[in-house]
C-alpha cells in the first residue's frame, strides 16, 4: 500500500495558519499595531483604504529592524519576544507566537520599509504569497512601515465572505480603540481613504477615554484604584445614571493586554445590583496588573482569552473596589442620622410621674357640608365655615347628582375571542353612514353597516403614523420642521461611521442632522408632527439597535417608522374632539391593514347583532 501522509507545502500551511490569526482587515491592524507597541514606538499612524480591503498601512517610530531581522520576521514562529518555554510565564509583550507577519504575508501583498537608529539606510522588502519578490536598500525614517495590499487576493472564498465597508470599518475602529486605550502614553492617528478620523495625543488614561468616546462620558466616570498582593486594579466605572440598554463601552485590560472575561463582567454588574435595572449596562474601563506567572495568555491566537490562577479572589476584589467607589462618590443612597430633625421626646421622671393622657378628638357627628351656611358649625368645633371658602356651594347641589348609572361591563379575555375574526370595514361604507362617534376610556365607538365598531385610539394612531412615516421613507419626501435651537450630541468616532450611513434614511423621514466633525452632530430639524419626540434619544436608539450588524434597509425603515409612531401617537386616555375622532377613523380605514398595528396588536373590533345577542343572553 502506498504512503498517503505527506507534508503540506509552506504556502498552504501558512494560509491555514492565517485562517486563525487573520480573519478580516481589523486583524491585520491589530497585529501590526501590537508589533509597533512591542518595538517601543511612541507614535503610530494607520491608513486604511476601502475599509482595509484595498490597502492598510501602519507606520511607527520604533526601533526598527536590520536586514536579517526583516527577512526572518516573515518566517513562521520567528519572534524576538521569547526564547524558551519558560518565557511564556513571564510575558511583558503583546506578541510572542511569531505567526502574525507570516500569516499576513500568506494572504496579501506586503511591503516593508524599516531602519534602525544605527543604520544610515533602511531595507525595503516586497512579498507576495509568502515569498520575497524584491529587496533593496531605501532611505526611510527610523522605525517600520508596513503596507498590506489586496488582502485575501489569493483566497477568493475568504474575500467574498468579508462584510460591507461600513461593517469592516467598524471592526477596524474597535481594534484601533482597544490598542489606543491600552496605551495612553502613545500618540495614534487613524486615516480612512485619506481623511483623518482620529488624532489621539498622549496623556492620561481618562484623557484617552474622553478623546475616543466624547466629552459627554467625562462627567459619568468614577475612578477606582486598589493595590493588593494578587492584583492592582485601576480605571474608571460609569455612574448608575449613565446605564443604558445597549451601546455602552466596556473594556478589560490585563498587563496592558485587552481581554474578554464574562466572569469578571459579572463581578462589575454585581456591584451595581439594585442600582440599575437588570436589562441595563454601565460603562467601565478597568486595567488589571497581575504577576505574569499567574495568568495564561497562550489559549487562542487572538490572545483575548486569558486564564487566571486566582479568579475568585480577583472577582471579590473587583466587586469590592467598585462598591467602594460608588459609596465614596455618594452614588449609593445614604441615611442621615444627624439629630437636627429629631423631635423632642420628654424623658420619664420617676420622682414626678405624670399620667399619660391620650389626645382628645372632637367630632361633630351631624356635620353636613351641603347644609345651609347658617346651620354649620363654626371653625374650630369640628366643622368648616363655607362662608370663608373661595368656592361657595351651589344651594341646589342635589340636582347635580342623578341616580347612579350602572357601570359598563368590559369584555374579558374570553369574550375578546369573539372579535378576532371581525369583518372588514370599508371607509366609504363608514362615511356613507354619516353617523357620529363617542369616546369611552381609550376607545372610540361608532356604528357601521357591519355592526358596532370599537377602536383603540392609541393603537389606531400608531397604525396611521406608521404608514405615513413608512411612505415618507420610501419616497424620500419627509417634511422637516426646523428647530430654533439645534440639539447637539456627540458619539464615538467608531459609531459615527455607522451614523453617516444612516443619515440618508433619517433625512428621508424628515430629520436634518449635520456632522460637526470629531463625532459631534447637530439636529437642526425634525419630522413634522413629532413634537413629543426627543430627537437625540431617537437617533441614539436606532444607532444602538442597528449599528452593530448588517441590517436590510426594509427592516431599518420599519424600525424608524414604528419608533416614531409609538413615541408620537395620541395617549390611550387622551380626550378627543368629534372632528379629531372622525379624522382618526377616516385615516385608519384608509390604511392597507387597519385591523392590526405593525406589531400585530388588534386595533378594532366589530360587534354584529349575533355577537351582541351572545353577550346579552
Amino acid at each position: 500500500m502506498a504512503d498517503i501522509i505527506h507534508l503540506l507545502p509552506d504556502v498552504v500551511a501558512n494560509q491555514i495558519a492565517a485562517g486563525e490569526v487573520i480573519q478580516r482587515p481589523a486583524s491585520v491592524i491589530k497585529e501590526l499595531m501590537e508589533n509597533s507597541i512591542d518595538a517601543g514606538a511612541d507614535k503610530i499612524d494607520v491608513w486604511v483604504t476601502d475599509a482595509g480591503k484595498t490597502s492598510i498601512k501602519v507606520v511607527d517610530n520604533g526601533k526598527g529592524m536590520s536586514e536579517t531581522d526583516a527577512r526572518l520576521s516573515f518566517e513562521r514562529h520567528a519572534t524576538s519576544k521569547i526564547k524558551d518555554a519558560s518565557d511564556l510565564f513571564r510575558l511583558h509583550t503583546m506578541g510572542f507566537r511569531g505567526e502574525a507577519l507570516a500569516s499576513i504575508a500568506a494572504v496579501a501583498q506586503v511591503e516593508l520599509c524599516t531602519r534602525t537608529i544605527d543604520d544610515e539606510l533602511g531595507i525595503s522588502l516586497s512579498l507576495s504569497n509568502a515569498k520575497v519578490i524584491d529587496q533593496h536598500p531605501v532611505a526611510c525614517q527610523r522605525g517600520a512601515q508596513f503596507t498590506v495590499n489586496n488582502l485575501f487576493y489569493n483566497v477568493p472564498a475568504r474575500r467574498r465572505f468579508l462584510k460591507s465597508d461600513v461593517t469592516e470599518m467598524k471592526n477596524i475602529m474597535q481594534e484601533f480603540e482597544r490598542v489606543a486605550l491600552n496605551h495612553p502614553d502613545v500618540e495614534f492617528t487613524l486615516h480612512r481613504d485619506g481623511n483623518l478620523l482620529l488624532d489621539l495625543r498622549s496623556g492620561s488614561f481618562k484623557k484617552r477615554i474622553v478623546d475616543i468616546f466624547g466629552a459627554s462620558l467625562d462627567k459619568n466616570l468614577l475612578p477606582i484604584h486598589v493595590e493588593t498582593s494578587l492584583v492592582t486594579v485601576d480605571g474608571f466605572v460609569g455612574t448608575p445614571e449613565s446605564a443604558r440598554v445597549k451601546g455602552v463601552q466596556q473594556f478589560f485590560f490585563v498587563n496592558e493586554r485587552y481581554m474578554r472575561h464574562p466572569y469578571f463582567h459579572r463581578a462589575v454588574m454585581s456591584a451595581y445590583e439594585r442600582l440599575v435595572p437588570q436589562d441595563r449596562q454601565v460603562a467601565y474601563f478597568i486595567m488589571l496588573e497581575v504577576d505574569p506567572s499567574r495568568i495564561d495568555v497562550n489559549i487562542h491566537p487572538t490572545k483575548t482569552e486569558i486564564k487566571f490562577s486566582d479568579e475568585q479572589a480577583i472577582w471579590q476584589i473587583l466587586m469590592a473596589v467598585i462598591k467602594e467607589a460608588l459609596g465614596r462618590f455618594n452614588e449609593v443612597p445614604s441615611i442621615d442620622f444627624t439629630p437636627a430633625s429629631v423631635p423632642s421626646i420628654p424623658t420619664y421622671n420617676p420622682q414626678n410621674p405624670k399620667p399619660n393622657i391620650p389626645p382628645q378628638v372632637s367630632v361633630q357627628q351631624d356635620y353636613n357640608p351641603f347644609d345651609k351656611p347658617a346651620s354649620r358649625a363654626v371653625a374650630g368645633q369640628g366643622g368648616y365655615d363655607c362662608r370663608h371658602s373661595a368656592h361657595p356651594v351651589d344651594p341646589h347641589w342635589e340636582a347635580l347628582y342623578g341616580s347612579p348609572r350602572p357601570e359598563r361591563e368590559v369584555p374579558g379575555q374570553q369574550d375578546a375571542l369573539l372579535y378576532r375574526d371581525a369583518p372588514e370595514i370599508d371607509r366609504k361604507e363608514w362615511e356613507a353612514e354619516g353617523v357620529s362617534c363617542m369616546q369611552y376610556d381609550r376607545y372610540i365607538i361608532t356604528s357601521s353597516q357591519s355592526g358596532l365598531m370599537v377602536i383603540d385610539q392609541h393603537r389606531a394612531h400608531i397604525r396611521v403614523l406608521y404608514d405615513k412615516f413608512l411612505a415618507r421613507l420610501a419616497h424620500h419626501d419627509g417634511i422637516s420642521q426646523g428647530l430654533l435651537f439645534p440639539e447637539l450630541f456627540q458619539i464615538p468616532v467608531s459609531q459615527s461611521v455607522v451614523l453617516n450611513r444612516l443619515l440618508d434614511d433619517f433625512k428621508a423621514v424628515g430629520f436634518d442632522i449635520a456632522s460637526m466633525g470629531g463625532g459631534s452632530y447637530a439636529v437642526k430639524g425634525v419630522p413634522a408632527g413629532t413634537e413629543r419626540q426627543n430627537s437625540v434619544d431617537f437617533v441614539m436608539y436606532i444607532l444602538s439597535q442597528y449599528g452593530t450588524k448588517e441590517t436590510p434597509q426594509s427592516t431599518l425603515h420599519s424600525s424608524i417608522a414604528l419608533t416614531l409612531a409609538k413615541n408620537n401617537a395620541i395617549l390611550p386616555n387622551q380626550q378627543l374632539t368629534k372632528d379629531e375622532m372622525n379624522q382618526l377613523i377616516a385615516d385608519l380605514l384608509s390604511c392597507q391593514t387597519p385591523k392590526y398595528t405593525p406589531e400585530g396588536h388588534q386595533v378594532m373590533a366589530i360587534l354584529d347583532a349575533d355577537k351582541l345577542k351572545a353577550l346579552l343572553k
